[in-house]
């Protein structure tokens, strides 16, 4: 769910908001918060972190662009609401940025929303700079770690305690020894670069596994392998060789 800000110093807008969220994008969008000044705007933003922000063009004596100057890197998508003529939007659009005029249409809404989600569900958006996976790691870390994105920030994870990952076309989903699972919108190919080095190897085109929690391997076309959570994960054939050696290797 993408948590929004309306900043705007209307409040029938803001009402108009709302009301679409409610009755167009339950379940999809919250609004976790509204101000009508760009300072307490600006406040709010700091305080609830919220994933998108939904700002007037005009705000009192100043406009939304004031706000934004704030920021040299901005931490939310931004979609401007504005009440400007036709003929003025040619500049948002020539721009490639995201707005809503105003009256603002509930299809356009919902439409807007949906395009906004599957962006943020992409990049984990942070003014169009990942600053996911901030790999900590270091030539003779002891206990390394990684940091992944989840829905109210970021999680910070001991490589020791994945069991193994396991790929949903672009989403990964995390295993862990406390037999808790994360979710994260990367693909497996970035956790195989990232994991590779400290002791994991990927058996299967949809699964990477921390060699230190393999129980025992059966033998197969490919085989599979059975790990100490008591799951069962097949072995691909092309990587079966491979795979074998690391095993081997393992002291």
């Amino acid at each position: 769910m993408i948590s929004a800000v309306i900043i705007d110093d209307e409040p029938h807008c803001i009402d108009r908001l709302r009301y679409l969220a409610d009755h167009y994008c339950a379940g999809d969008l919250f609004i976790a918060g509204t101000a009508d000044r760009v300072d307490s705007g600006f406040e709010l933003l700091k305080e609830l972190k919220p994933q998108l922000v939904f700002l007037d063009i005009q705000i009192h004596q100043q406009t939304g662009f004031d706000l934004l100057k704030k920021y040299t890197n901005i931490p939310f998508q931004v979609v401007f609401t504005t009440a400007f003529e036709q003929y003025a939007i040619r500049a948002f659009k020539f721009s490639a940025v995201d707005y809503l005029l105003k009256p603002i249409d509930p299809d356009e809404f919902q439409l807007t929303v949906k395009k906004l989600g599957e962006r943020i569900d992409r990049e984990h958006h942070l003014d169009k700079v990942e600053l996911l996976f901030q790999n900590i790691k270091r030539t003779g870390l002891h206990d390394p770690k990684i940091t992944v994105p989840t829905v109210s920030g970021l999680e910070l994870i001991r490589v020791q305690d994945i069991i193994r990952c396991q790929s949903d076309v672009n989403y990964t989903t995390i295993f862990m020894k406390d037999k808790k699972s994360l979710m994260v919108a990367k693909t497996l190919k970035q956790f195989e670069g990232l994991l590779s080095s400290y002791g994991f190897f990927r058996i299967h085109n949809s699964h990477l596994v921390n060699l230190a929690y393999i129980k025992s391997y059966h033998k197969g076309k490919g085989g599979y392998v059975q790990l100490e959570d008591k799951t069962e994960l097949e072995v691909s054939s092309r990587r079966k060789d491979d795979f074998l050696v690391r095993l081997s290797a393992l002291k």
